[in-house]
C-alpha cells in the first residue's frame, strides 16, 4: 500500500511539473491563450493552494501580454482604415471580452508570496463591438450584393452564400439578407434531372421504380446538389443523371435434394454398474453405483433446400446539359437471392446435429414471383445507387 501510495506522489509530481513547464513554453513562445487555458484549468479547484501560486503568476504575465497584443493589433488596422480589416477587428474585441469572461468566475486570485492580488485589467469592450458589428455588417451586405450583382458562375455565388451565412450569424435578419442567402443559395445549386431507362426485355415493377427515384429516402445532405426525379418547368438543369437497367437475368425455381445417414452415441437413462462376474458394483457406503446407458441411435436424413435467384445489371451516366458532353459512366449490379430449406427424416432424430435438426418441421413454401425477385434486388441496387450519388462531384 505505501509503494502504492508512493508511486501516485511521483505521478502526481510529474504531471505537475508537466503542466508548468507547459504554460512556462507556451508563455515564453508567445502562445499567450494556451498558456492562459492551462492555468485556468489548474486554478479551477484549490486555488489557493501552494503548489498552484506559479500559476497566478503566469496567469496574469500572458493575460497582460495578450491583451496589450490585442490591443495594438486593433489600433493599426483602425488606423489603416481598410474596411476589408473589419473582420479581424470584430473577432478580436471578441476574444478580448470572452478571455476576461473566463477570468473572472476565479476572482480575485491572492498570491501568498508576493502579498497581493493578482491584476487583471478588464475593460467594457460592449460599444466597440457594436460599432465595429455594424461597420462589418454593412461593409458584408455591400459586398455581397456586389458580388451577386457580377457573378457568373456557380462557384461565385456560393461564395457569396456563405459571406451571406456569416453576416446573418453576427447580425440576425440584416436588411433583406435572409432573401438575399436564398437567391445566392438557388443559383449556386446544381440540378440535376434523372432519368431511369429499361433496356431489358423484362417488366421493371412500377414500385421499384418509384423507390429508385424517391430520392427523400436516399438520406443525401449536400447542400449545393439537387436531384429531380420529375422534371420542374421553372428550372433550368445543369445535369442529367440516366439509370439504365440493361440486363434482368432470373433463374429457374429450382429444389435441390440431400440425403444424409448419421450415427450416434447418446445418453439414454441409466443402469447399475456391474462387474465382470455380472454383479452390482457398490461404493464404499454400500450404495449401489449408477452409470449412464448409452445407446447408438441411427437417423436418415432428407433436406430440400428451395433456391432462386435474380441478377440486375445497368450503368449509371452523368451528362453535362450545356455542354452535352458525358462527364462518367458507372456500372452498378444487384444480386438477390430466394432460398428456404425444410427438411424430414427417418429414425432416431437425436443422431443429428442442431445444424440439422432446425429444419425439420418446416414445410415448402411458394416461390416469389419474377417481379418479386426484381422489386426485392432493388434494395441492393438503391444502396449501390445511393453510393454513386453520394461520392460523385461535379466539377
Amino acid at each position: 500500500m505505501k509503494k502504492l501510495l508512493h508511486i501516485l506522489l511521483i505521478l502526481v509530481i510529474a504531471t505537475s511539473c508537466s503542466s508548468v513547464k507547459k504554460t512556462e513554453k507556451a508563455l515564453h513562445t508567445g502562445n499567450y491563450d494556451q498558456a492562459i487555458g492551462i492555468a485556468l484549468n489548474k486554478l479551477k479547484t484549490n486555488k489557493t493552494k501552494k503548489g498552484k501560486q506559479q500559476y497566478i503568476l503566469m496567469l496574469e504575465e500572458a493575460y497582460a501580454k495578450v491583451v496589450d497584443r490585442d490591443i495594438d493589433a486593433v489600433n493599426y488596422l483602425e488606423k489603416e482604415g481598410n474596411p476589408a480589416n473589419l473582420e479581424r477587428i470584430y473577432n478580436t474585441y471578441i476574444s478580448l471580452k470572452n478571455r476576461q469572461e473566463r477570468i473572472k468566475p476565479l476572482l480575485p486570485l491572492y498570491h501568498v508570496e508576493q502579498g497581493r492580488n493578482a491584476n487583471f485589467a478588464m475593460n467594457n469592450y460592449d460599444q466597440k463591438i457594436l460599432v465595429t458589428k455594424d461597420k462589418l455588417s454593412n461593409y458584408l451586405y455591400d459586398n455581397a450584393k456586389g458580388m451577386m450583382s457580377s457573378a457568373k458562375r456557380k462557384a461565385e455565388y456560393r461564395e457569396v452564400y456563405q459571406n451571406l451565412v456569416y453576416l446573418d450569424k453576427i447580425t440576425p435578419n440584416y436588411k433583406n439578407t435572409r432573401a438575399l442567402i436564398e437567391e445566392a443559395h438557388y443559383k449556386g445549386t446544381d440540378f440535376v434531372k434523372v432519368d431511369m431507362r429499361n433496356k431489358t426485355n423484362v417488366v421493371i415493377p412500377k414500385r421499384l421504380e418509384a423507390d429508385l427515384l424517391n430520392f427523400g429516402t436516399y438520406g443525401l445532405d449536400d447542400l449545393w446538389t439537387v436531384y429531380h426525379s420529375k422534371a420542374q418547368n421553372n428550372i433550368k438543369y445543369d445535369y442529367a443523371m440516366e439509370v439504365a437497367l440493361r440486363e434482368i437475368n432470373i433463374s429457374p425455381e429450382q429444389v435441390r435434394e440431400r440425403q444424409l445417414e448419421r450415427e450416434k452415441q447418446v445418453k439414454d437413462g441409466w443402469e447399475y454398474l456391474l462387474d465382470e462376474n455380472g454383479e452390482v458394483v457398490k461404493d464404499e457406503e454400500g450404495n449401489k453405483i449408477k452409470v449412464d446407458k448409452v445407446v447408438t441411435v441411427r437417423c436418415e436424413y432428407y433436406e430440400f433446400r428451395q433456391f432462386k435467384a435474380t441478377n440486375v445489371v445497368g450503368n449509371v451516366q452523368y451528362k453535362n446539359l450545356n455542354t452535352n458532353q458525358l462527364l462518367e459512366a458507372f456500372p452498378i449490379a444487384s444480386e438477390y437471392v430466394f432460398e428456404h430449406i425444410y427438411a424430414n427424416y427417418n429414425g432416431d432424430k437425436r443422431a443429428l446435429d442442431d445444424d440439422l435438426v432446425r429444419y425439420l418441421g418446416l414445410q415448402a413454401v411458394q416461390f416469389p414471383s419474377n417481379e418479386q425477385m426484381v422489386y426485392d434486388s432493388g434494395e441492393d441496387l438503391k444502396n449501390k445507387l445511393k453510393n454513386i450519388i453520394t461520392n460523385y462531384r461535379f466539377k
